[in-house]
Protein backbone atom coordinates (compact mmCIF):
# COMPACT_ATOMS: atom_id res chain seq x y z
CA UNK A 1 0.00 0.00 0.00
CA UNK A 2 1.85 3.19 -0.72
CA UNK A 3 1.22 6.53 0.09
CA UNK A 4 -0.61 7.59 -2.85
CA UNK A 5 -3.00 5.25 -1.65
CA UNK A 6 -2.86 5.82 2.07
CA UNK A 7 -3.82 9.53 0.83
CA UNK A 8 -6.38 8.44 -1.19
CA UNK A 9 -8.31 6.24 1.87
CA UNK A 10 -7.70 9.07 4.36
CA UNK A 11 -9.46 11.38 1.75
CA UNK A 12 -12.40 9.22 1.22
CA UNK A 13 -13.06 8.40 4.78
CA UNK A 14 -12.53 12.24 5.77
CA UNK A 15 -15.19 13.49 2.92
CA UNK A 16 -17.17 10.36 4.18
CA UNK A 17 -17.15 11.94 7.73
CA UNK A 18 -17.87 15.34 6.67
CA UNK A 19 -20.74 14.07 4.01
CA UNK A 20 -22.48 11.98 6.97
CA UNK A 21 -22.23 15.23 9.49
CA UNK A 22 -24.19 17.63 6.84
CA UNK A 23 -26.65 15.17 5.65
CA UNK A 24 -27.40 14.07 9.83
CA UNK A 25 -27.59 17.81 10.72
CA UNK A 26 -30.00 18.29 7.78
CA UNK A 27 -32.45 15.26 7.98
CA UNK A 28 -32.87 15.57 12.12
CA UNK A 29 -33.56 19.66 11.70
CA UNK A 30 -36.24 18.65 8.90
CA UNK A 31 -37.49 15.35 10.83
CA UNK A 32 -39.11 17.54 13.39
CA UNK A 33 -41.74 20.48 12.67
CA UNK A 34 -41.32 23.56 14.92
CA UNK A 35 -42.93 27.19 14.41
CA UNK A 36 -42.15 30.26 16.00
CA UNK A 37 -44.68 30.42 19.44
CA UNK A 38 -46.22 33.60 20.74
CA UNK A 39 -45.31 34.22 24.08
CA UNK A 40 -47.77 33.03 26.77
CA UNK A 41 -50.11 35.62 28.95
CA UNK A 42 -50.00 33.48 31.61
CA UNK A 43 -47.22 31.11 32.00
CA UNK A 44 -46.33 28.94 34.98
CA UNK A 45 -43.38 26.68 36.01
CA UNK A 46 -44.24 24.05 39.10
CA UNK A 47 -40.31 23.54 40.74
CA UNK A 48 -38.94 20.78 43.00
CA UNK A 49 -36.58 22.53 45.25
CA UNK A 50 -35.33 18.97 46.17
CA UNK A 51 -34.71 17.60 42.73
CA UNK A 52 -30.90 17.21 41.66
CA UNK A 53 -29.89 18.27 45.01
CA UNK A 54 -31.42 21.29 44.89
CA UNK A 55 -30.74 23.06 41.88
CA UNK A 56 -33.72 25.22 41.76
CA UNK A 57 -32.10 27.30 44.52
CA UNK A 58 -28.75 27.15 43.39
CA UNK A 59 -30.03 28.36 40.21
CA UNK A 60 -32.35 30.63 41.95
CA UNK A 61 -34.88 30.04 39.71
CA UNK A 62 -37.90 31.78 41.70
CA UNK A 63 -36.29 34.93 40.98
CA UNK A 64 -35.27 34.15 37.75
CA UNK A 65 -38.73 33.33 36.71
CA UNK A 66 -39.89 36.72 38.55
CA UNK A 67 -37.80 38.73 36.57
CA UNK A 68 -39.51 36.91 33.29
CA UNK A 69 -43.08 37.33 34.57
CA UNK A 70 -43.25 33.72 35.25
CA UNK A 71 -45.27 32.63 38.03
CA UNK A 72 -43.14 30.24 40.45
CA UNK A 73 -45.18 27.44 42.28
CA UNK A 74 -42.23 25.49 44.41
CA UNK A 75 -43.51 22.04 45.35
CA UNK A 76 -43.74 21.96 49.33
CA UNK A 77 -43.92 18.50 51.56
CA UNK A 78 -47.26 16.96 51.59
CA UNK A 79 -48.34 19.07 48.36
CA UNK A 80 -49.84 17.01 45.21
CA UNK A 81 -48.09 17.60 42.10
CA UNK A 82 -50.75 16.84 39.72
CA UNK A 83 -53.08 18.80 41.81
CA UNK A 84 -51.00 22.10 41.75
CA UNK A 85 -51.00 21.57 37.77
CA UNK A 86 -54.58 21.30 37.35
CA UNK A 87 -54.57 24.39 39.79
CA UNK A 88 -52.09 26.11 37.66
CA UNK A 89 -54.11 25.61 34.80
CA UNK A 90 -57.76 26.53 36.53
CA UNK A 91 -56.19 29.88 37.40
CA UNK A 92 -55.58 30.49 33.38
CA UNK A 93 -51.85 29.25 32.85
CA UNK A 94 -51.44 29.17 28.78
CA UNK A 95 -48.20 27.40 29.24
CA UNK A 96 -46.78 25.54 31.99
CA UNK A 97 -43.36 23.45 32.66
CA UNK A 98 -42.10 21.53 35.85
CA UNK A 99 -38.20 22.26 37.08
CA UNK A 100 -37.69 18.86 38.34
CA UNK A 101 -36.76 15.16 37.70
CA UNK A 102 -38.04 12.95 34.37
CA UNK A 103 -40.76 11.11 37.28
CA UNK A 104 -42.36 14.92 37.41
CA UNK A 105 -41.95 16.23 34.10
CA UNK A 106 -44.64 13.13 33.10
CA UNK A 107 -46.64 14.01 35.69
CA UNK A 108 -47.24 17.90 34.87
CA UNK A 109 -46.77 16.63 30.73
CA UNK A 110 -49.52 14.53 30.88
CA UNK A 111 -51.62 17.76 32.88
CA UNK A 112 -50.82 19.40 30.24
CA UNK A 113 -51.70 17.66 27.11
CA UNK A 114 -54.96 16.73 28.81
CA UNK A 115 -55.98 20.66 28.01
CA UNK A 116 -53.89 21.48 24.92
CA UNK A 117 -51.63 24.14 26.63
CA UNK A 118 -47.60 24.28 25.41
CA UNK A 119 -45.25 22.49 27.77
CA UNK A 120 -41.77 23.47 28.85
CA UNK A 121 -38.99 21.19 30.52
CA UNK A 122 -36.91 22.86 32.83
CA UNK A 123 -33.49 20.30 33.33
CA UNK A 124 -33.63 20.51 37.48
CA UNK A 125 -33.49 17.08 37.90
CA UNK A 126 -30.61 14.93 38.74
CA UNK A 127 -30.25 13.19 34.63
CA UNK A 128 -32.42 14.95 32.90
CA UNK A 129 -32.94 12.34 30.16
CA UNK A 130 -35.86 14.21 28.49
CA UNK A 131 -33.92 17.09 27.99
CA UNK A 132 -31.08 15.49 26.76
CA UNK A 133 -33.37 13.54 23.83
CA UNK A 134 -35.18 17.01 23.12
CA UNK A 135 -31.92 18.80 22.34
CA UNK A 136 -31.93 20.90 25.39
CA UNK A 137 -28.37 22.31 27.26
CA UNK A 138 -29.01 20.22 30.55
CA UNK A 139 -26.08 22.65 32.03
CA UNK A 140 -28.30 25.71 31.48
CA UNK A 141 -30.99 25.16 34.00
CA UNK A 142 -31.71 28.92 33.55
CA UNK A 143 -31.83 29.43 30.02
CA UNK A 144 -34.25 26.71 29.47
CA UNK A 145 -36.84 29.56 30.90
CA UNK A 146 -36.23 31.53 27.50
CA UNK A 147 -39.02 28.74 25.93
CA UNK A 148 -41.30 30.85 27.76
CA UNK A 149 -40.35 34.34 26.54
CA UNK A 150 -38.44 32.90 22.99
CA UNK A 151 -39.26 29.99 22.73
CA UNK A 152 -40.67 27.36 19.26
CA UNK A 153 -43.05 24.52 19.55
CA UNK A 154 -43.31 21.29 18.18
CA UNK A 155 -45.44 18.06 18.95
CA UNK A 156 -43.67 15.04 20.40
CA UNK A 157 -45.95 12.16 21.44
CA UNK A 158 -46.11 10.71 25.12
CA UNK A 159 -46.38 7.16 25.90
CA UNK A 160 -48.90 5.10 28.52
CA UNK A 161 -48.17 1.90 31.04
CA UNK A 162 -52.13 0.98 31.98
CA UNK A 163 -52.71 4.67 31.67
CA UNK A 164 -50.27 6.44 33.38
CA UNK A 165 -47.85 8.42 31.67
CA UNK A 166 -44.24 8.16 31.10
CA UNK A 167 -41.84 10.37 28.86
CA UNK A 168 -38.71 8.08 28.50
CA UNK A 169 -39.41 4.29 29.54
CA UNK A 170 -40.83 1.77 31.92
CA UNK A 171 -39.34 -1.26 32.29
CA UNK A 172 -39.92 -4.85 33.97
CA UNK A 173 -38.00 -7.76 34.94
CA UNK A 174 -34.98 -6.94 36.92
CA UNK A 175 -34.39 -3.32 36.32
CA UNK A 176 -37.79 -2.87 37.81
CA UNK A 177 -36.24 -4.27 40.93
CA UNK A 178 -32.96 -2.21 40.60
CA UNK A 179 -34.84 0.66 40.25
CA UNK A 180 -35.14 0.68 44.33
CA UNK A 181 -31.79 -0.39 44.82
CA UNK A 182 -29.34 2.63 46.51
CA UNK A 183 -26.95 2.36 43.01
CA UNK A 184 -29.87 2.86 40.56
CA UNK A 185 -29.64 6.82 40.46
CA UNK A 186 -25.92 6.39 39.89
CA UNK A 187 -25.68 3.28 37.07
CA UNK A 188 -29.32 2.82 35.69
CA UNK A 189 -29.29 0.08 33.77
CA UNK A 190 -25.61 -0.96 33.78
CA UNK A 191 -26.49 -1.61 37.61
CA UNK A 192 -29.26 -4.00 36.02
CA UNK A 193 -26.48 -5.88 34.04
CA UNK A 194 -24.02 -5.91 36.50
CA UNK A 195 -26.16 -7.47 38.60
CA UNK A 196 -27.46 -9.65 36.11
CA UNK A 197 -25.24 -13.34 36.61
CA UNK A 198 -27.13 -13.06 40.46
CA UNK A 199 -30.51 -13.66 38.99
CA UNK A 200 -29.14 -16.61 37.29
CA UNK A 201 -27.78 -19.04 39.59
CA UNK A 202 -29.00 -22.69 40.00
CA UNK A 203 -32.35 -21.77 42.39
CA UNK A 204 -33.39 -18.42 40.31
CA UNK A 205 -36.76 -19.08 38.87
CA UNK A 206 -37.27 -17.47 35.45
CA UNK A 207 -39.87 -14.31 35.97
CA UNK A 208 -43.25 -14.77 34.37
CA UNK A 209 -43.34 -12.32 31.74
CA UNK A 210 -44.82 -13.32 29.03
CA UNK A 211 -45.23 -11.27 25.43
CA UNK A 212 -45.52 -11.53 21.85
CA UNK A 213 -42.84 -10.62 19.83
CA UNK A 214 -42.62 -8.65 16.22
CA UNK A 215 -43.36 -11.77 14.08
CA UNK A 216 -46.01 -13.30 16.39
CA UNK A 217 -43.55 -15.40 18.37
CA UNK A 218 -44.99 -15.96 22.05
CA UNK A 219 -42.39 -15.75 24.84
CA UNK A 220 -42.78 -16.80 28.27
CA UNK A 221 -40.40 -15.24 29.48
CA UNK A 222 -37.31 -12.37 29.77
CA UNK A 223 -35.08 -11.00 32.35
CA UNK A 224 -35.57 -7.67 30.86
CA UNK A 225 -38.12 -5.69 29.63
CA UNK A 226 -38.05 -1.88 27.93
CA UNK A 227 -40.42 0.29 26.83
CA UNK A 228 -39.62 3.12 25.46
CA UNK A 229 -41.36 6.93 24.76
CA UNK A 230 -39.72 6.61 20.95
CA UNK A 231 -37.36 3.65 20.07
CA UNK A 232 -33.85 4.39 21.81
CA UNK A 233 -30.25 4.21 19.43
CA UNK A 234 -28.77 1.29 21.51
CA UNK A 235 -25.21 0.01 21.47
CA UNK A 236 -25.06 -0.66 25.55
CA UNK A 237 -27.23 -0.49 28.00
CA UNK A 238 -25.15 1.31 30.17
CA UNK A 239 -26.01 5.35 29.87
CA UNK A 240 -29.55 3.61 28.31
CA UNK A 241 -28.40 5.90 24.95
CA UNK A 242 -30.54 8.16 23.24
CA UNK A 243 -33.88 8.45 20.74
CA UNK A 244 -33.19 9.94 17.21
CA UNK A 245 -36.59 11.75 17.46
CA UNK A 246 -39.79 11.78 19.80
CA UNK A 247 -42.37 11.69 16.81
CA UNK A 248 -42.63 8.73 15.14
CA UNK A 249 -45.88 7.97 17.40
CA UNK A 250 -44.21 4.49 17.90
CA UNK A 251 -42.74 2.25 21.30
CA UNK A 252 -39.51 1.38 21.57
CA UNK A 253 -39.75 -2.44 22.97
CA UNK A 254 -36.47 -4.16 23.91
CA UNK A 255 -36.57 -7.75 25.73
CA UNK A 256 -33.45 -9.90 27.12
CA UNK A 257 -33.70 -13.25 27.67
CA UNK A 258 -30.48 -14.92 29.49
CA UNK A 259 -30.79 -18.23 29.65
CA UNK A 260 -27.82 -19.39 32.38
CA UNK A 261 -24.32 -17.91 33.84
CA UNK A 262 -22.49 -18.60 30.91
CA UNK A 263 -25.03 -16.74 28.85
CA UNK A 264 -25.15 -13.72 31.28
CA UNK A 265 -21.16 -13.16 30.99
CA UNK A 266 -21.83 -13.10 26.74
CA UNK A 267 -23.99 -10.44 27.15
CA UNK A 268 -22.14 -8.41 29.74
CA UNK A 269 -18.83 -8.93 27.34
CA UNK A 270 -20.92 -7.59 24.49
CA UNK A 271 -22.69 -4.58 26.25
CA UNK A 272 -19.32 -3.71 27.65
CA UNK A 273 -17.77 -3.15 24.26
CA UNK A 274 -21.24 -1.84 22.53
CA UNK A 275 -22.12 -4.91 20.76
CA UNK A 276 -25.89 -6.00 22.92
CA UNK A 277 -27.73 -6.28 19.50
CA UNK A 278 -25.24 -9.36 18.29
CA UNK A 279 -26.42 -11.07 21.88
CA UNK A 280 -28.97 -13.49 20.50
CA UNK A 281 -31.73 -13.03 23.58
CA UNK A 282 -31.83 -9.47 22.42
CA UNK A 283 -34.83 -8.45 20.62
CA UNK A 284 -35.86 -4.70 19.52
CA UNK A 285 -38.68 -3.44 17.67
CA UNK A 286 -40.99 -0.67 17.61
CA UNK A 287 -45.08 -0.93 17.98
CA UNK A 288 -47.74 1.08 18.77
CA UNK A 289 -48.94 -0.92 21.47
CA UNK A 290 -47.19 -3.62 23.57
CA UNK A 291 -48.25 -5.44 26.56
CA UNK A 292 -47.02 -7.80 28.61
CA UNK A 293 -48.60 -10.92 30.93
CA UNK A 294 -47.92 -12.86 34.01
CA UNK A 295 -49.92 -14.62 36.94
CA UNK A 296 -49.76 -11.99 39.39
CA UNK A 297 -48.93 -8.17 40.31
CA UNK A 298 -45.98 -6.28 38.05
CA UNK A 299 -43.23 -4.17 39.30
CA UNK A 300 -42.49 -2.07 36.97
CA UNK A 301 -40.10 0.95 36.50
CA UNK A 302 -41.57 4.07 35.45
CA UNK A 303 -39.17 7.05 34.45
CA UNK A 304 -37.75 5.74 37.71
CA UNK A 305 -40.02 5.30 40.17
CA UNK A 306 -41.25 2.01 41.46
CA UNK A 307 -44.89 0.71 40.39
CA UNK A 308 -46.54 -2.31 40.60
CA UNK A 309 -49.55 -2.92 38.24
CA UNK A 310 -52.57 -5.73 38.11
CA UNK A 311 -51.50 -7.81 34.51
CA UNK A 312 -51.83 -7.23 31.94
CA UNK A 313 -49.42 -4.70 31.51
CA UNK A 314 -50.25 -2.25 28.47
CA UNK A 315 -48.04 0.16 26.77
CA UNK A 316 -49.21 2.30 24.52
CA UNK A 317 -48.00 5.23 22.35
CA UNK A 318 -49.76 8.80 22.24
CA UNK A 319 -48.70 10.43 19.13
CA UNK A 320 -48.17 14.41 18.85
CA UNK A 321 -49.97 14.21 22.77
CA UNK A 322 -48.06 17.32 23.61
CA UNK A 323 -47.17 20.52 23.11
CA UNK A 324 -43.78 21.51 23.85
CA UNK A 325 -41.53 25.20 23.96
CA UNK A 326 -38.27 25.25 23.71
CA UNK A 327 -36.04 28.03 23.85
CA UNK A 328 -35.09 29.47 20.31
CA UNK A 329 -31.29 29.00 21.41
CA UNK A 330 -31.68 25.23 21.75
CA UNK A 331 -29.48 22.49 19.52
CA UNK A 332 -33.30 21.09 19.61
CA UNK A 333 -31.68 17.57 18.27
CA UNK A 334 -30.62 14.52 20.57
CA UNK A 335 -27.47 12.92 20.96
CA UNK A 336 -28.50 10.10 18.87
CA UNK A 337 -29.75 12.51 15.73
CA UNK A 338 -26.03 14.23 15.76
CA UNK A 339 -24.33 10.48 16.43
CA UNK A 340 -23.27 8.71 13.35
CA UNK A 341 -20.75 5.00 13.13
CA UNK A 342 -18.57 6.69 10.60
CA UNK A 343 -15.72 4.57 11.21
CA UNK A 344 -17.47 1.34 11.18
CA UNK A 345 -15.05 -1.87 10.15
CA UNK A 346 -16.59 -2.39 6.47
CA UNK A 347 -16.90 0.88 5.60
CA UNK A 348 -13.48 1.54 5.93
CA UNK A 349 -12.61 -1.99 4.98
CA UNK A 350 -14.56 -1.11 1.40
CA UNK A 351 -12.65 1.78 0.97
CA UNK A 352 -9.39 0.37 1.02
CA UNK A 353 -10.62 -2.43 -1.27
CA UNK A 354 -11.71 0.11 -3.77
CA UNK A 355 -8.28 2.00 -3.29
CA UNK A 356 -6.36 -0.56 -3.63
CA UNK A 357 -8.54 -1.59 -7.10
CA UNK A 358 -10.14 -4.47 -5.81
CA UNK A 359 -14.27 -5.20 -5.19
CA UNK A 360 -15.56 -4.24 -2.01
CA UNK A 361 -17.40 -7.66 -1.89
CA UNK A 362 -14.15 -9.46 -1.55
CA UNK A 363 -14.25 -10.77 -4.73
CA UNK A 364 -10.95 -9.55 -6.22
CA UNK A 365 -12.46 -8.25 -9.32
CA UNK A 366 -11.87 -4.50 -9.78
CA UNK A 367 -15.15 -2.27 -9.86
Amino acid sequence: LDLSRVAVILVLIALSAATARIALRRRARTATVTRPAPRPARPVLLMNPKSGGGKVERFGLVDECRRRGIEAVPLRPGEDLRELAEEAVARGADAIGMAGGDGSHAVVAEVAARHGIPYVVVPAGTRNHLALDLGLNRDDVVGALDAFTDGTERRIDLATVNGRVFVNNASLGLYAHVVQTPQYRDAKLRTAADTMPHFLGPDAVPPDLRFTGPDGTEYSTAQLILVSNGPYLLDRLEGLGTRVRMDSGLLGVVTLTVRDASEAVRFTTLQATGQIRRFPGWRQWTAERFEVRSGGPLAVGVDGEAVTFEPPVVFAAMPGALRLRVPRHAVGVSPAGRAVHLLSRSTVAALVAVCLGRAPDGTGRKP
